[in-house]
């Protein structure tokens, strides 16, 4: 009899002819460019991984995921899956029309038959699905500040599945793995669900939770999105290969989650229990804060340390999937191994490094102990995260026209380049609407658009080892805060506010702007018609009335300093 988790399960893909006709059609048919969360969810709608879904969410769906948890049709679904488009596009669509998805080369993917199109409350989704509507969350910042206002559903007839380039060899879709399970004759298969680097008490995990279900393992780690600032994705597979030769290979595989990650905590970990069931798995561990997005607004837990087991268990039959649950694994210095921190006797000796602590080390430079991680891991990840003092970064000055950013921001540039040791880009706010924004006006969607420039240009300069120097004026957090999402991928973004008066900036006015918009002839102008949001956690706040530019910039260095970001001779 054949297994249910060797049978293959259904995909939308529709037949290469039929693929091949609808692609022509398709160049009649209204597009929408996926951002690459869409591309992700597409991917696993197409293949099965999304099973029972047919396509995006309908309105119906939608209303009962958020609400229950479940689909109109009473299925457990824990997670919307919707396609967001921008209100422009939506307005040029109506239920029955067909629409093509394309990536971000163009390449139609699906053809998506809209039945329903709907203006969703989104703060009542991040209240209901993430349990706060809290800007902290990152989904819940995705959900108000990238996403689109509007929400379109229907099914989907998959073309062609999304291109990837690297990896491929580690890339299964759920009928890849199932056909492996069957061809092995693996009847239980537990996963480890993953975002970072494998450790030694991962290692650890994994071998007791394989013991534990008797089964073989699937390292299944999710490379779509994670959460910001998480390694990336080509150096957290280099650390999967380098240690997979400590597990036993006729027992273990590794394999690929293309899946772009909501760290939604408790429903989080059911939704990622339907999708390894329908990965082939039959037992998943679900350990400690589950896709935990870490602190709130308030600096406390979004969840409990093990609320998202408890959700788990009380789906758990619905789900079709075993949860192996772990405590926190931490090492007993006197029997020199890992033992769940549950089952350590009192007045033990416990030694553990946090991810805080591990990213300060390799920041510093400093030693990594072998019984917290294995050398080769230690390797792949200083390849990628030098010492601070050599990596990237990112100097953001924001506040009101007047305020002295440019002046600090180009005293500050000559001050590194004076230490040198990396180059140094200065991107001022005038000077990037010449070259780069010269086609856009004044309204609050162009300076998003401006910043957003400004940033995608400085998240390069950063990536690739150098210090680029940003001084616009940036009134608006949210806008900020996507800045800093986009820079902290690849190394340190410092946010100086030059906290200089709205009175002293209109006094000193050398550009007469002031004097124009109180006038009224210019609109929208920040301070006067148009507000600013002052930053309520910069890296430094930056006073000016009183002190000189070779002060202000020299404040800047020892913050720099202080960060570990450069050595002042």
């Amino acid at each position: 009899m054949t297994q249910p988790n060797h049978a293959p399960v259904p995909e939308l893909y529709v037949s290469p002819e039929a693929a091949e006709s609808l692609k022509h059609e398709a160049g009649k048919l209204p597009s929408w460019d996926l951002t690459l969360r869409q591309v992700c969810d597409l991917e696993l709608l197409m293949n099965g991984g999304f099973l029972p879904l047919k396509g995006f969410l309908t309105q119906a769906d939608y209303d009962g995921v958020v609400s229950d948890m479940r689909l109109a049709s009473g299925l457990l679904w824990p997670m919307p899956v919707t396609l967001d488009v921008s209100q422009d596009f939506a307005d040029r669509i109506e239920p029955g029309d067909d629409i093509a998805l394309r990536d971000a080369e163009g390449v139609v993917l699906a053809i998506l038959s809209v039945t329903d199109k709907w203006t969703p409350d989104k703060s009542l989704e991040a209240r209901m699905v993430y349990g706060a509507d809290d800007p902290a969350h990152p989904a819940v910042h995705y959900l108000h500040h990238v996403a689109g206002p509007v929400y379109l559903g229907g099914r989907v007839k998959g073309l062609q599945e999304p291109t990837h380039y690297d990896f491929r060899g580690h890339r299964n879709t759920p009928n890849e793995l199932r056909a492996h399970f069957r061809k092995l004759g693996w009847r239980r298969v537990v996963a480890f669900q993953t975002r970072n680097p494998l450790h030694r008490a991962h290692q650890e995990l994994t071998f007791r939770a394989a013991r534990e279900a008797q089964a073989n393992l699937l390292i299944h780690p999710v490379v779509g999105m994670t959460k910001p600032g998480d390694v990336d994705h080509f150096t957290r597979v280099r650390c999967y290969e380098a240690v997979l030769d400590k597990y036993p290979h006729a027992t273990t595989h590794l394999s690929l989650l293309n899946l772009a990650m909501r760290m939604g905590g408790p429903r989080e970990a059911v939704w990622h229990g339907i999708i390894r069931r329908n990965h082939g798995l039959t037992h998943m561990i679900v350990g400690r804060d589950h896709a935990g997005p870490g602190k709130n607004s308030q600096g406390q837990d979004f969840y409990g340390a093990y609320d998202a087991q408890e959700l788990f268990r009380r789906h758990q039959d619905e789900i079709g999937i075993e949860m192996v649950d772990f405590k926190q694994m931490v090492y007993v210095q006197d029997r020199a191994q890992y033992e769940p921190a549950n089952e350590v006797e009192e007045g033990a000796v416990v030694l553990d490094i946090s991810g805080t602590e591990l990213r300060r080390r390799l920041r510093e430079g400093l030693d990594i102990p072998e019984w917290f991680s294995f050398p080769e891991v230690v390797t792949q990840l200083r390849r990628t995260s030098p010492a601070r003092n050599r990596q990237g970064f990112t100097v953001f000055f924001t506040g009101f026209s007047g305020s002295g950013k440019s002046t600090i921001a180009n005293a500050l540039m000559v001050k590194l380049m004076e230490i040198g040791g990396r180059p140094v880009t200065l991107l001022d706010g005038d000077v990037v609407r010449k070259h780069l924004s010269s086609e856009l006006g004044f309204s609050k969607e162009h300076r998003d658009i401006n910043i957003r420039r400004i940033g995608y240009v400085a998240s390069e300069i950063t990536k690739n080892g150098g210090i680029a120097i940003c001084a616009p004026i940036a009134p608006y957090a949210a806008t900020r805060r996507v800045v800093r999402d986009m820079i902290e991928v690849s190394g340190a973004f410092v946010e100086v506010h030059v906290a200089t008066s709205l009175e002293e900036c209109e006094r000193r006015d050398r550009k007469g702007l002031y004097k124009l918009a109180r006038q009224g002839r210019i609109t929208e102008f920040t301070g006067i018609s148009d507000p600013y949001e002052i930053p309520a956690n910069p890296e430094l706040r930056v006073e000016t009335e009183g002190f000189d530019v070779d002060y202000a910039a020299q404040q800047v260095l020892l913050k720099l300093e202080q960060m570990g970001l450069i050595g002042l001779e």
